[in-house]
């Protein structure tokens, strides 16, 4: 096979192989990396249903990181899909009165980052030593809540990697921050910013090309590398549990071969989103892509203006994941849509820095075509969560529940009757006040802990061992900063 090379969204930077694109996290134009094309997989569904994950994820992977010998990509995989998951489906699919939900969230941190963070550090050693690299490799990460615990119990205490997280200071949960504040690792460093996710990630993005930071860094030894799904590492393996869930319905008679489906999907920065639009260019046999917006709907108004606009409020909701006004990751879809057009792509990006805005083109526009977009105000993903429970005794947390409620106004608008999987991203534990509050108002005065021992009593699904007595751990990380502080903070810790 030939090997696949990687570019930049903007067209400026050389081609790297797959290693180095992990290694680098983001292009030295400051585009994201994408694939030279999508590969494709014969689709012989009686053939592929017979893999389990494992088998699958090596099938898919390796058609993307093709300068990875077999031997290196099975280790990475079998260290990845472990006993750190707590079923060994990895990601299986529910069905619930006559829905189908993907759970993503049996792995260590409880929501779908774990299933490519716990890969991410397994291919990021292997890229160090097949690149010849003999620098320390400094991970800067933003977070909206969940990608900042998954990434430090995916890197926590790997020699010759640093890992720093930054979480807005108000707009996590408690019980996703007490999963970062409290974890304790060598390597590992937990910073607050007075600001939100936005702030944090265009800081993140704007020092990895930064030529003065890389220079001092470079001094001290050090690299920059990246956990977030701008690193084309974090979003190839999130492609395989559309395969999988895809053939988990035929294998349980729910679909028949060759039949199509939706998917809905909760996003905010469009990785998750992508990789279901990789999956259906590789043969995936996906109809629509529903894309669902909480009450930061800049992606819905994308998706139905073909124009993308920043200049607007910015809202704290109960599913502060997807509390994102600029979406890294649509900037791949730009490429794509656009018929590769890194010109056109750069464009867009500097109106977004220097106008806050910009509009594709009809051409663009026409390539849309595999998204629906929607969006969840408070009160109708309080609804969706209450309706599942009432019906279904199923508990499902906020995020799946923005995906549930844009799934029905898709059926409602389209009268379309496709079987849709809806992505579950996330334990209803991580967001227990939301979650209980939503079933019934007698819960608003309990607090978050006491509330998933609640949770308990209404669930099959038992409080999971990495949440339980959280709050009765060691807080280890106080540090708080401004977000023009970032800069110094990265510094002052490479000393």
């Amino acid at each position: 096979m030939n090997q696949l090379m990687y570019k930049s969204t903007r067209g400026s930077a050389k081609e790297v192989t797959s290693s180095e694109a992990i290694l680098n996290g983001i292009a030295e134009d400051g585009g994201l990396y994408v694939p030279s094309f999508i590969p494709s997989i014969d689709f012989d569904i009686d053939e592929l249903s017979k893999l389990d994950y494992k088998s699958l994820a090596y099938l898919v992977m390796s058609k993307f990181f093709t300068d990875f010998t077999e031997e290196e990509l099975k280790s990475c995989i079998n260290k990845a899909y472990d006993h750190k998951f707590t079923t060994e489906e990895i990601t299986p699919v529910k069905k619930t009165g006559d829905n189908y939900f993907l759970q993503l969230y049996y792995g260590p941190t409880l929501a779908f980052k774990d299933v490519a963070l716990s890969i991410l550090p397994h291919l990021l050693k292997t890229s160090i030593k097949k690149q010849g690299i003999n620098k320390n490799v400094l991970i800067l990460t933003a977070t909206s809540g969940d990608t900042g615990k998954a990434a430090l119990e995916g890197f926590n205490n790997i020699d010759g990697i640093d890992i720093i997280i930054f979480y807005p200071v108000e707009g996590v949960s408690a019980i996703q921050k007490l999963q970062m504040v409290t974890h304790n690792g060598e390597n590992t460093h937990v910073i607050a910013i007075k600001g939100n996710f936005d702030d944090a990630q265009t800081a993140v993005k704007n020092i990895f090309t930064d030529k003065a930071v890389q220079k001092t860094l470079d001094e001290k030894g050090y690299m920059f590398s990246s956990a977030n799904s701008i690193n084309i590492g974090r979003l190839i393996p999130q492609i395989v549990y559309y395969f999988y869930s895809y053939l988990s319905l035929y294998k349980n008679g729910e679909i028949t071969k060759g039949e199509k489906i939706n998917i809905a999907v909760p996003t905010g920065n469009f990785g998750d989103i992508l990789a279901g639009y990789f999956a259906k260019n590789m043969g995936v046999p996906i109809d629509k892509l529903i894309c669902a917006s909480n009450e930061n709907k800049v992606l819905y108004d994308f998706i139905t203006t073909g124009i993308y606009n920043k200049k607007r409020d910015f809202y704290i909701t109960n599913s502060p994941s997807m509390d994102i006004i600029v979406s890294s990751n649509l900037e791949r879809l730009l490429y794509f849509i656009s018929g590769k057009d890194s010109t056109k792509v750069s464009e867009f990006m500097n109106a977004l820095t220097s106008s806050g805005e910009y509009e594709i083109t009809p051409y663009m526009k026409n390539n849309l075509g595999d998204f629906y977009g929607g969006y969840a105000s408070e009160a109708e993903t309080n609804h969706a969560i209450k309706h599942i429970y009432d019906n279904n005794e199923e508990i499902i947390d906020t995020h799946t529940a923005v995906a549930y409620s844009v799934y029905k106004k898709y059926k409602d608008d389209t009268k379309d009757s496709t079987k849709t999987i809806i992505l579950s991203t996330a334990s209803p534990y991580k967001f227990p006040k939301s979650v209980m509050v939503a079933i019934d108002e007698k819960y608003s005065h309990f607090d978050e802990f006491k509330l998933t021992e609640e949770m308990d009593k209404l669930s099959d699904y038992k409080i999971p061992a990495s949440i339980k007595d959280i709050d009765k751990k060691k807080i280890v990380h106080t540090k708080v900063c401004e977000k023009s502080e970032i800069k110094d903070v990265i510094l002052d810790l490479v000393k």
